[in-house]
């Protein structure tokens, strides 16, 4: 066989996973999304509705079709791109996502640039000074097995309903994994490339800057994909914590309206998102590997 077929076979056979894969998760939403115990039609129309309007927006939202069919609408809806039509605001659901998207984006860009900037100078730090690593190593460890939402009261406490909170929830999450996998990165570096800075007479900044932080940039990559995994975990019940935009402003709105369609549409937003997120900075590591 030749390559050229090897590689064809293989990239149909990762197409058909991906599309059985996405086959799946939007079933599992779909169903999911009609096992909720609330009536959305009820919430759109008010208690005080007659029956006659009732079963007006219950047909209206294709209700009252066989579930076969309001799957392969569903599954139409989000082929097409727009989730379908938002029983909240009337537009495409897709619209009021990626309006409330560029939010959630910079919050986890600034955690990961917060959990960056914290992470690799105590990492770099912990690996380079055994008397520092003795002392903090036990704090770290101890602080790192605390799960960032469980600072959320405190957090709301001390720096109030917004935005901060948020960041440092992030940042909390965040710096661990940057900070273990650059301790981890020093404590590999060949001691003789040290000792051949020593030799040349690098000054320290010399040595951090060519020496140490190249020979441990792909253990920071990988620090950064961990914690871009953890931030994307801890991001959504984090903004909920006051903020008014965001994914999760998003879908706790949604849950407060039940419009399910639009709560469901926002967990495969953050689904889709979270895994391009993690291809880019695995694309990232692989090739600072082969670089």
């Amino acid at each position: 066989m030749s390559i050229s077929r090897m590689r064809l076979r293989g990239a149909l056979g990762q197409a058909g996973t991906i599309a059985v894969t996405l086959l799946g998760l939007l079933l599992l939403t779909f169903v999911i999304g009609r096992m909720m115990p609330a009536d959305p039609v009820r919430a759109i129309v008010g208690e005080e509705a007659s029956p006659e309007i009732y079963q007006q927006v219950f047909q209206q939202l294709g209700l009252d079709r066989p579930l076969w069919e309001q799957f392969l609408r569903y599954l139409g809806d989000v082929l097409t791109g727009d989730f379908g039509t938002s029983i909240r605001t009337g537009k495409p659901v897709i619209e009021d996502i990626l309006h409330v998207m560029p939010a959630t984006i910079e919050l986890a860009t600034f955690a990961i640039l917060i959990g960056a900037g914290l992470g690799i100078p105590l990492g770099v730090l912990t690996g380079l000074s055994p008397l520092f690593s003795r002392a903090t190593t036990p704090l770290f460890q101890f602080a790192r097995m605390i799960s960032p939402l469980s600072w959320m009261p405190i957090a709301v406490m001390v720096l109030g309903v917004g935005d901060a909170p948020v960041y440092f929830l992030l940042a909390f999450a965040a710096v661990w994994p940057i900070l273990l996998n650059t301790a981890a990165g020093v404590s590999q570096l060949d001691p003789n490339w040290l000792l051949l800075g020593r030799s040349l007479s690098a000054t320290r900044a010399e040595t951090l800057l060519k020496l140490i932080l190249p020979g441990i940039t792909a253990h920071i990559l990988t620090g950064v994909r961990l914690a871009i995994g953890i931030i994307w975990i801890v991001l959504v019940p984090a903004e909920m914590l006051g903020v008014s935009e965001g994914l999760g402003y998003f879908i706790l709105d949604a849950r407060d309206r039940l419009a399910y369609s639009d709560l469901m549409a926002a967990i495969l937003v953050i689904g889709f998102l979270g895994y391009l997120l993690d291809h880019a900075a695995r694309s990232l590591h692989r090739r600072w590997l082969h670089a």
